[in-house]
């Protein structure tokens, strides 16, 4: 597919960039609006679970985010528009009068509970806010009322209590601000909606995309049990519950966003409210930055990653807002600038794959994808991205523009700084952000999160342990280990490898912790650092919702010894209620890395002699696999980078809670399971057990300890790195306890 010109070959450095790139993707759409412009349909026949109006209805609302955004500097007199920009936007602001008339074929349909139309209104109301003259004074008496009327169609109906309420909240905040509806006929609505979302804040900065459940909250297994004690609960679809999600809705997607426009546009109608939320996004842009690297690219992580440079949206919505007083090292607007830039500069380099023949763009990520996408996902869904480019809003005299761009904030830290290695915990999201100065990989360690409701994938989005900016994550084809694509996860089976399980609901919200890790030599005879406490991540989880068997996780993060690697302790206890515990294997894998050479052949598999292990000699391209019990190892060598995990349990577990056997193997998973290349291999690590006593409880404990290793090449050769095998072979010693208890690493 080909690149879009003046999206792709942008430099995204000036406002005139971003507006060459913004009609770039706007005259994508121009053959595919309706005559009236209040829809677009894409010539593409994939389908969502809404009805189609309200699809056609997404692709007229979600480039307004930009569109309003470009109205709104030249509404105030800031920044004219050129004769071929006015006319490219024109169906836009006409579109508005003909999808709120009743009368009109073009019609959006009126608002029902729970509807689709919803999401999209809190676009419209954006464009009346930002550009009033435009979208409303400038219309019609007739079209104004057909406006108001439509948005009013949003209260009283029943919404998600998720991110969707902030739909409602600017619907009514524009209803009130701009078409003139007394305040106090949208007062209770907009107030319940307000109180609950500020319900869904758990701190630092940071809600969940609905209500937070409670560490108390969960006992699964008990309602499995109770289902299954009367014969109609067989039939009964599982209870949804409560979830537990901070992903992109957490900030730019939704919340975040949202709570900054109402940051701008109602400071004067609820001031305590607006700077509560001024605070909450100081707070949690503080921590935000980190998902990004020093090129620009996030870690993709969560739902609706279709969405793809939305997740800078915050960094436009922050400006702005005008909110000042961020803390360190966002404190300059120069940091601010680069962050959303270098994204956008990232895309425009990588988005070769992401555009239809005709411009427009398609369902996914790096490519066309729809095992990633979601159900709510239609072919114009994917203009939520518009999001970020509101900061068209700005004039380029605004300081936004005219301030030099600021390297990413770790590209100036330096080892007299050693507060800030790269690695820090979020404690409200339950996640560890790694990008280790002396390693080169940025990353992302997750624990605790999941998501309750249906939704594809479900597990591989929020419940791996690990996500990365430069290999992405897989998302599964089918039940079989190569279609499940298991990076970054511990798949179990008790039927022989017939069925397996991973990670979903955890027990409980999950714990902190605090590991020590001792001085001392690497493997080369290296004086090492310092000693050094780093934090780590401990959930509990049941991979079967009958609840014998339990699996307590810890991740331990990059350390200043090996900045590397991180780890994987697993303690697995069967409750099984027979004499006898059960049958176990498992397949833990690795990053999933592109499986190709530069030609586009396969990798070679490749074999080490002795002289090479000692030397710390490894190629540079080919896989590399240990099926020996006591140094199971499988290692990738691609031109993209460097990926591996190695079995260190038989070094360190007492012998009764060891695996049986254990194999390192390299996996080829399903093509297109990886969210950023079509291709990739997965290094895996196989263990099994057989069945036997418990230890006298009914209980038997089997404990694993895994060391994943991985490199991004490109970053590698940036910072300059000591060699890929002399790394591969330094591994993380672990100390654990009787119980097989993490107690310190070196």
């Amino acid at each position: 597919m080909p690149p879009l010109p003046a999206f792709s070959n942008n430099p995204f450095r000036t406002r005139a960039d971003l507006i060459s790139a913004t009609t770039a993707l706007l005259a994508a759409l121009t053959p595919y609006t309706s005559p009236a412009g209040a829809r677009i349909r894409l010539p593409i026949s994939t389908g969502a679970h809404f009805d189609e109006t309200a699809a056609q209805l997404e692709g007229y609302a979600r480039p307004l985010w930009a569109v309003a955004a470009l109205f709104a500097a030249a509404d105030a007199g800031s920044a004219p528009l050129s004769p071929e920009l006015v006319e490219l936007l024109r169906p836009w602001r006409d579109g508005i009068a003909a999808g709120t008339d009743p009368t009109s074929p073009e019609f959006w349909g009126e608002i029902g509970h729970t509807d689709q139309r919803m999401v999209e209104g809190e676009i419209v109301a954006f464009a009346l806010l930002v550009a009033p003259g435009v979208f409303y004074r400038g219309q019609r008496d007739e079209v104004r009322g057909n406006i108001r009327r439509w948005l009013e169609g949003m209260n009283g109906k029943r919404m998600p209590e998720t991110n969707w309420r902030w739909f409602r909240i600017m619907a009514n905040l524009a209803l009130v601000e701009v078409c003139g509806v007394d305040g106090g006929e949208v007062r209770g609505e907009m107030e319940g909606d307000l109180e609950m979302v500020d319900g869904f804040y758990v701190g630092g900065g940071w809600s969940g995309d609905g209500w937070w459940r409670g560490e108390r909250e969960g006992g699964e297994e008990e309602k499995w049990r109770g289902r299954g004690e009367r014969v109609e609960g067989w039939l009964e679809d599982a209870e949804v519950g409560r979830g537990q999600q901070m992903d992109y809705y957490s900030g730019s997607f939704a919340i975040q966003f949202s709570q900054l426009l109402y940051v701008k546009y109602a400071a004067h109608r609820d001031p305590e409210r607006v700077e509560r939320y001024k605070q909450q996004a100081r707070e949690f842009v503080g921590d935000f930055w980190r998902y990004f690297d020093e090129e620009g690219a996030a870690i993709p992580f969560g739902r609706s990653l279709t969405y793809r440079f939305a997740f800078a949206g915050i960094f436009s919505t922050i400006v702005l807002a005008g909110l000042t007083s961020l803390p360190p090292p966002l404190s300059s607007m120069g940091t601010i600038k680069g962050l959303l830039l270098r994204h956008l500069r990232w895309w425009a380099r990588h988005s070769a794959d992401i555009f239809h023949a005709d411009g427009t763009m398609n369902i996914g990520f790096l490519f066309p994808n729809m095992y990633m996408s979601e159900d709510y996902n239609s072919p114009q869904s994917v203009y939520w991205c518009m999001k970020t480019l509101i900061i068209a809003a700005l004039p380029e005299t605004h300081e936004f523009w005219t301030c030099e761009e600021l390297p990413h904030p770790l590209a100036l830290a330096t080892d007299s700084e050693p507060e800030d290695n790269g690695v820090s915990l979020l404690p409200a999201p339950m996640q560890i952000l790694c990008n280790h100065r002396h390693a080169s990989h940025h990353f992302l360690l997750s624990s605790s999160q999941f998501c309750a409701w249906p939704l594809k994938a479900s597990q591989a989005k929020y419940c791996k342990f690990a996500y990365s900016s430069a290999f992405g994550f897989s998302v599964p084809t089918g039940p079989l280990i190569p279609q499940m694509a298991p990076d970054n996860s511990l798949a179990l089976s008790r039927d022989l490898g017939a069925t397996w399980a991973v990670k979903w609901k955890p027990i409980g919200a999950g714990q902190c912790g605090v590991l020590d890790v001792s001085p001392g030599p690497s493997s080369s005879g290296e004086i090492q650092p310092q000693a050094q406490q780093i934090p780590t991540l401990t959930a509990t989880w049941h991979p079967w919702p009958d609840g014998t068997v339990e699996v307590e996780t810890t991740l331990i993060p990059p350390t200043n010894r090996w900045p590397d690697w991180h780890v994987r302790v697993h303690v697995v206890r069967d409750k099984s209620p027979t004499t006898s515990t059960t049958d176990i294997t498992t397949v833990e894998g690795g990053f999933a890395i592109p499986g190709r050479r530069a030609n586009g052949s396969a990798l070679p598999q490749l074999h080490l002699n002795p002289t090479q292990e000692q030397k710390h000699e490894v190629p540079d391209e080919g896989t590399i696999e240990s099926g020996n019990s006591t140094k199971a190892s499988a290692l990738i060598l691609s031109p993209a980078g460097v990926s591996g995990v190695v079995d260190l349990s038989h070094k360190v577990v007492p012998a009764e809670m060891r695996p049986m056997f254990s194999a390192g193997r390299v996996l080829k998973p399903d093509s297109n399971t990886n969210l950023m290349r079509q291709w990739t291999l997965i290094p895996t690590v196989r263990h099994a057990w057989g069945g036997g006593e418990g230890d006298g409880s009914g209980v038997r404990v089997r404990v694993i300890v895994v060391g994943v290793f991985c490199r991004d090449m490109e970053l590698g050769r940036k910072r300059g790195l000591k060699g890929v095998g002399e790394a591969w072979m330094d591994r993380p010693v672990v100390r654990v306890d009787g119980d097989g208890g993490v107690v310190g690493l070196g």
